[in-house]
């Protein structure tokens, strides 16, 4: 059956597997030595793999088998235990540090030449004066288009050493090929991707995930949306599947009063970790929303929970995912590592949110399905909670356990075909291959634009969208759009501006008219 004949009510609960993957508690602290004591059941393993390198009559590649026993012992753990290959591992880490050492560019292999997207704001390649729209045809010596090296990670090839130089070959319309001399630098990889004032007093600030530099980037959106009048903030985590625990733990502190409960956890022996908050809060007082959907997970639910069940403030959405295991990276000596789970989370009130695994991974990781069988994505009231697992916040008001959180003001999904493939081509990056290679048309015009001539001139008119819709059916995507004309011409206007201007413009676009977000400054206004 062809992709276009198919619903797509699952494409987000892949999305979510890449944050919920990385989510959790993460101490890279060594295990203790006393693990690795000598024990018979272990001898037995390494005797085994030592039979079966010297003595099988077949050349067997043992490292292989090694991994794929990894695999299989942790997948009978639980879901969020993991094996992490070595040739893995440093792009994970990377990106939960919130940097990189590199050039500074976002790139789109457009006719197998690197194509800038655009260059991180503040980076190496911007200050070197590259643009986007250049191609980057050589690195040194080294050729850098062809299909075969888009294939093999053309982003290693531009990484190296911090302050170390390398010399870029460039072709720009109008300029030709020249030579560019960047000195590679940190480059952020930003976990707050807007913050902005929705009215006078409301301020908004999007959180992609929980990482190292998190709580810096949120802090400071937040000191910036005080200096502009803020009175109430909205935090949205939606799509947000988790990441270190600190950083959440720090933001939920800056709304708590000293010494509330943000959370605890407990381990296989009882012990029992309390984490409280300090007196350090900037925004003690004032009304706080929370948005979350189904692919909220692990961190992003610890601060949701945080919230809820101190009746800080209102959580606007869907369930979310419902992931409270916690888990330790452990390496294991060869540059790959594992995640491994020890322990549980409770919010406040003590419920654990995490989603029952006792079926096996493929029907945890699939439970989106049940969800959206069961109405759950459409309607509050098919939402299955448990008598057993109910609990009640300081406030008087009553709270679930068993899998996510609950919010207090339910928003419906939109699980239409048209608006499932919207949302797909959207969030997939194909929308964004189909603007990029519009915005080459005329790319000096679109690159002196500033955002605010943007926003006033630029108009996604019937004809952009139609000729979307034609680029999408080459690709194998039909799309009917009936009611869905303004949210595609809205998506292709923002994905636009997140190329010209990043995310921050992306965001203003993409919650224009947003039902989460409209429900709230109706609440904001009411008060």
């Amino acid at each position: 059956m062809g992709y276009s004949k198919k619903y797509l009510p699952l494409f987000l609960g892949l999305a979510v597997g890449a944050g919920v993957f990385l989510g959790s508690k993460l101490d890279f602290s060594n295990p203790s030595a006393k693990l690795f004591s000598y024990n018979p059941k272990k001898e037995k393993l390494n005797r085994l793999i030592d039979y079966i390198d010297y003595e099988y009559v077949d050349e067997i590649n043992t490292d292989s088998i090694v991994e794929v026993t990894v695999n299989r012992i942790l997948e009978n753990l639980d879901p969020h235990s993991i094996y992490i290959p070595s040739e893995e591992l440093e792009g994970i880490t990377e990106s939960m540090q919130g940097d990189f050492i590199g050039i500074g560019v976002s790139y789109y292999p457009y006719r197998d030449t690197i194509s800038v997207i655009n260059t991180i704001k503040g980076g190496p390649s911007e200050k070197s004066g590259i643009k986007a729209g250049d191609r980057i045809l050589m690195a040194d010596n080294d050729t850098l288009y062809g299909e075969r090296l888009i294939r093999d990670g053309l982003a290693n090839r531009l990484k190296g050493e911090l302050n170390s130089q390398v010399q870029l070959k460039v072709f720009r319309r109008g300029k030709g090929v020249f030579d560019v001399l960047v000195k590679r630098g940190r480059v952020p990889l930003q976990s707050v991707d807007a913050a902005y004032m929705l009215d006078d007093k409301l301020g908004y600030i999007k959180v992609n995930r929980f990482a190292e530099t998190t709580y810096k980037e949120f802090k400071t959106a937040m000191d910036d949306l005080l200096d502009k009048g803020l009175e109430s903030v909205v935090i949205d985590l939606r799509d947000n599947g988790g990441g270190f625990i600190a950083p959440a733990l720090k933001m939920a502190d800056e709304f708590l009063k000293d010494d509330v409960l943000i959370m605890f956890t407990k381990n296989k022996k009882g012990a029992i970790e309390n984490n409280f908050a300090t007196n350090k809060g900037s925004f003690e007082k004032g009304k706080v929303y929370v948005l979350i959907n189904e692919n909220s997970a692990s961190a992003s639910e610890i601060f949701a929970g945080a919230i809820q069940d101190n009746d800080r403030g209102m959580i606007v959405g869907r369930r979310s995912y419902g992931k409270g295991l916690v888990q330790r990276e452990m390496a294991l000596g060869d540059g790959s590592a594992i995640r491994l789970t020890i322990s549980r989370y409770y919010t406040p009130t003590g419920r654990s949110i995490q989603k029952p695994y006792t079926n096996g991974n493929k029907e945890y990781f699939n439970e989106y399905l049940e969800r959206y069988k069961n109405g759950e994505l459409q309607n509050a009231d098919s939402i299955q909670v448990a008598d057993s697992l109910k609990f009640k916040t300081p406030g008087g008001k009553i709270v679930y356990g068993g899998g996510g959180i609950i919010p207090d003001i339910f928003i419906s999904k939109d699980t239409t075909r048209v608006g499932e493939t919207l949302d797909y081509m959207l969030r997939s990056g194909r929308m964004g291959g189909y603007v990029f290679e519009e915005l080459d048309k005329n790319r000096v015009y679109y690159n002196n634009l500033s955002e605010e001539e943007f926003k006033e001139k630029i108009d996604i008119d019937d004809a952009f969208a139609e000729d979307f819709l034609k680029y999408a059916r080459r690709r194998g995507i039909e799309i009917e759009l009936k009611n869905y004309k303004n949210q595609l011409k809205k998506y292709l206007k923002a994905t636009m501006a997140q190329q010209l201007f990043g995310t921050d413009a992306f965001e203003k676009i993409i919650n224009k008219d947003d039902t989460m977000i409209n429900k709230v400054l109706s609440f904001s206004k009411e008060e």
